[in-house]
């Protein structure tokens, strides 16, 4: 069946940055809000955009985030005429395809695109959080007359060397990219979102110079650029970030919780964010317990403090503990009389009584570290 727009989601990258946290686990499939795993932001924004064809492009630890999607049923994209569809590595002549880089591993599965004999691909990352209705960027790309969109937003001058960085005419059309320069020329970023004509695409991905266009950022955006293509900047305005590092997961965190209207994920009624709910009982505060201007998830049972901090489901935390300013992932028992303070816990640890770890600067506690970055007081 003809498509008019499909999507391929890049899920495949180590996530090195985030240290302990994606030692197990795909980046996209870490916890977020309590609530949330990374990937529901695109996953919605998709189903919201009434984009039903989903390629999701895997490689690095993708059983919990395959057994987490599914068949996107919670975000109603398990659609007759579409649906998600995971794309592994596979072996051909004897030899296992593992991608080479972003562009490559849109080359791997062409022939995906190639069966829905779509117009236009969206390509997209899963480990950022923020809403866009795609169909606005399709609208603009089709009235600048475009080959090539690149979704971008101005970033602080501190971060410009984490991202591309474009430079725009008085069309918005763009005239220079560089990715992660150690001297940027401007601070509008390129967010990994990139909108393709199926046929420029496809050619751009063909290797007939001899030299293997491997990554996005690096080799086929520059030289799309200096070949003389048109490549428009559709600017977003709205909240995103990109998470790349245990810095940027925990700020993400701490807006969410300074600001009562984060992306609207109060109301439903604008591009609403699904997420796979788990049949689990509503968290539970006990009389020692108190909770001030956080989020707490299902399953949870809070004897001690919270204050500011996110509590992934099925957590306990001890009578006596407080933890403040903190990222607690999924199943973690902490002890009694623990103090946490700028801790990102990882998923699935127990934090003994008395333990104290109170870090003037973000850290990942881990079982790897817990006596390392911490103490405990009898």
């Amino acid at each position: 069946m003809k498509k008019t727009l499909i999507a391929m989601i890049l899920v495949g990258g180590k996530g090195t940055r985030l240290k302990e946290i994606t030692k197990d686990t795909a980046k996209p499939a870490v916890s977020f809000g309590a609530k949330y795993r990374m990937i529901d932001f695109t996953l919605s924004n998709l189903s919201n955009s009434n984009v039903d064809v989903v390629g999701v492009v895997t490689q690095y630890e993708p059983y919990e985030l395959m057994s987490y999607i599914g068949r996107g049923r919670s975000w109603d994209l398990d659609v007759l005429d579409g649906g998600i569809f995971f794309l592994t590595p596979y072996a051909k002549n004897g030899d296992v395809l593992w991608q080479k880089g972003t562009a490559d591993a849109i080359r791997q599965y062409f022939d995906f695109v190639r069966e829905y004999h779509a117009s236009y691909v969206l390509i997209l990352s899963g480990d950022q959080i923020y809403k866009m209705d795609y169909q606005e960027m399709l609208r603009h790309h089709l009235s600048h007359h475009a080959m090539i969109t690149i979704g971008v937003t101005p970033v602080e001058a501190a971060e410009a060397s984490r991202f591309g960085i474009l430079q725009t005419n008085a069309e918005g059309m763009v005239v220079g990219f560089e990715e992660k320069p150690d001297h940027p020329k401007s601070n509008l970023a390129s967010m990994g979102i990139y909108l393709f004509n199926t046929d420029v695409l496809e050619k751009l991905l063909k290797d007939d110079s001899g030299s293997e266009a491997l990554d996005f950022g690096k080799h086929v955006l520059p030289n799309s650029i200096a070949e003389g293509l048109r490549v428009s900047a559709y600017q977003f305005d709205g909240y995103w970030r990109d998470i790349g590092t245990i810095e940027s997961l925990h700020r993400a965190n701490m807006d969410m919780l300074d600001d009562p209207d984060f992306l609207g994920l109060n109301v439903s009624r604008n591009l609403p964010v699904y997420s796979k709910s788990l049949n689990l009982p509503p968290h539970a505060v006990t009389d020692t317990g108190l909770i001030r201007k956080s989020v707490v998830a299902d399953g949870c049972l809070i004897h001690g403090t919270v204050l500011h901090s996110t509590v992934g489901y099925r957590t306990v935390v001890g009578k006596g503990a407080e933890i403040k300013d903190c990222v607690i992932l999924p199943d973690v028992t902490i002890g009694e009389n623990v103090r946490l303070e700028r801790v990102i816990v990882n998923k699935g640890l127990s934090v003994p009584n008395g333990y104290r770890c109170i870090s003037p600067a973000v850290v990942v506690l881990d079982s790897s570290n817990l006596e390392s970055l911490g103490e405990r007081h009898e």
